[in-house]
């Protein structure tokens, strides 16, 4: 979803100050404290009323920055976190030590392919130059994004870890170059096209709804990228909380303030636990490999 492999992994803005932390709930008819970054979201206080009007009462925190939730979850200092995508879950857990679980789905947000050459991705040509992201997490990526569309094959299929190493250039449509995430928008003249990190696409004076391709919410490539909630394994099979993933998924104001904020690029989904689970399990098991 942006930045480094941890940081790219959160998907709504850093706010300026880092509220208190209630106590866990932990009894299902409390108070539920949420962990998120980035409360002053519209669609938060739509979220609450629309729990209340389900007879559950919920407590938004604030977090400053994406290091904070995790911890202050598997500390029992809220009952759920709502920030992050399954391989942001799977790099704490392995580094923590910890086994914090996916207990729903929420959305994905895309990473596109933006072009000022052609309309589509049928308009670039074989032999052309593409450009990605350089930093590990968004160059994998957006590799996973090209094979999406076509335009390259990765060994093996790809992963989180892919680099240009994985690319089969004998079957692959274009040739890859790799840039500072920065640079990527302002490449588009001399390229065919360029992944574009969000926090750039409108910097660059282009709309999300510009990309020419963008991760697929149903290629199995793109279901690591899926942001969730996210409780203590303990907590995974609690009624209230499950419910609580449900009023998000189908609250239609909640839905619309999402895609409000994310300027219309978010995805969102209903993606089973069983295989947000599957998912994080084999994320974690690749990570630990990686160390």
């Amino acid at each position: 979803m942006k930045k480094t492999l941890l940081a790219a992994l959160a998907v709504v803005p850093l706010v300026a100050l880092l509220a208190g932390c209630a106590g866990g709930a932990g009894a299902e008819d409390d108070v539920v404290t949420i962990g998120v970054v980035g409360a002053s979201d519209p669609y938060w206080a739509d979220y609450t009323e629309a729990a209340a009007a389900e007879g559950i009462e919920v407590d938004i925190v604030d977090f400053a920055d994406y290091a904070q939730p995790n911890p202050a979850l598997a500390a029992g200092e809220i009952d759920l976190n709502q920030f992050q995508h399954i391989v942001y879950l799977a790099e704490y857990n392995v580094a923590s030590k910890q086994d914090l679980a996916p207990i729903g789905a929420t959305a994905i947000f895309p990473l596109g392919l933006y072009s000022t050459r052609v309309k589509n991705v049928d308009g670039i040509k074989k032999g052309d130059t593409v450009a990605v992201p350089n930093d590990p997490s968004n160059l994998s990526r957006a590799l996973l994004v090209l094979q999406s569309a076509k335009l390259i094959v990765l060994t093996g299929g790809g992963s989180i870890f892919s680099t240009l190493d994985d690319i089969d250039t004998k079957k692959s449509k274009v040739s890859v170059k790799a840039l500072d995430a920065s640079l990527t928008a302002t490449s588009l003249p001399d390229v065919a096209a360029a992944v574009i990190n969000n926090d750039f696409v409108e910097k660059a004076g282009l709309k999300f709804s510009d990309a020419i391709a963008k991760d697929d919410p149903t290629d199995p490539n793109a279901l690591p990228y899926v942001n969730v909630f996210a409780a203590r394994a303990e907590d995974k099979d609690n009624k209230t909380y499950k419910k609580l993933v449900e009023i998000f998924q189908e609250s239609k104001k909640v839905q619309a303030g999402v895609l409000a904020v994310s300027g219309g690029s978010a995805e969102m989904v209903t993606t089973p636990v069983s295989e947000l689970e599957k998912s994080l399990s084999t994320v974690e098991n690749d990570t630990a490999a990686q160390k």
